[in-house]
């Protein structure tokens, strides 16, 4: 294992177990809104907190991206850090949410760690090196096509983009075998990445949502482009469709068929 994973793999655990501990006192915590249905809790906070003590004893001099602290740092290595993502999912006691961790080098993705508190599940990807969940190879599913997948997905907030959005999921919807909205984009990636769901498409995501499940698609054979334009960079518009390769093409295809432009709100 890249010395690099084998930090990000202590990193995630230290944080999941942080997190598993503080299932039951979910009652108790101090909830802030940082937007509509955007929620934060000290639950991330300390999680982030514990991700960068670890990733700062092993390499004092990375740069590191949090959703939570920010940006910090000038480096070639940049740690890409969502320390919960699916926090409403967290609030609620529904069992789907994740630790994520990407690691970017020279600009480009190299390494990408997701755990999974509530499974123990661990997703671990190196460029060149494959895709794993829990030290067994995975692949993506061998769908071909749209109408016997399943596909994944994530309902944008802003107006904006939910404009955009529910043509394509009006489309998808009438021609897959099925279409789930789970509420973690790093694990929804993941599942991809391990052929549990067959493709999965967002509008309006953050790097830090991304960054480690782009990584581990792409290692299990998958694809993952920018949504409106498959040569654009995903990793700053945040419109992601990932998919294998068989099947991409296809729900590419419906996708942009169908998809709106996005027209800023203040238009």
């Amino acid at each position: 294992m890249h010395p690099l994973v084998n930090i990000a793999v202590s990193a995630a655990r230290t944080a999941g177990n942080f997190i598993s501990r503080s299932i039951d006192r979910v009652d108790t915590l101090t909830i802030e809104s940082k937007g509509r249905n955007d929620f934060v809790t000290q639950v991330d906070r300390s999680a982030e907190a514990e991700i960068i003590k670890v990733i700062r004893k092993a390499y004092p001099q990375h740069a590191v991206l949090g959703e939570e602290t920010g940006a910090s740092g000038d480096n070639e290595v940049v740690w890409i850090i969502d320390p919960l993502d699916g926090t409403t999912n967290f609030l609620h006691g529904l069992p789907h949410f994740a630790v994520s961790i990407g690691i970017q080098v020279r600009g480009k993705l190299e390494h990408g760690v997701i755990y999974a508190p509530s499974t123990q599940d661990l997703y671990i990807a190196t460029r060149g090196g494959g895709a794993t969940l829990n030290n067994r190879k995975i692949r993506g599913s061998t769908a071909k096509e749209l109408d016997s997948a399943l596909i994944g997905t994530g309902i944008p907030i802003k107006p904006e983009l939910l404009d955009a959005y529910l043509p394509m999921l009006k489309t998808i919807a009438s021609n897959s075998a099925g279409i789930r909205r789970a509420g973690s984009a790093a694990l929804d990636l993941a599942y991809v990445a391990a052929g549990r769901l067959d493709g999965f498409f967002e509008l309006g995501l953050k790097p830090w949502d991304m960054a480690a499940g782009i990584v581990l698609v792409q290692e299990a054979g998958g694809t993952v482009t920018e949504l409106y334009d498959p040569r654009g960079d995903v990793m700053k518009t945040g419109h992601i469709l990932a998919a294998p390769h068989k099947l991409h093409a296809q729900l590419s295809d419906a996708l942009r068929g169908a998809a709106q432009p996005i027209v800023p709100a203040s238009e």
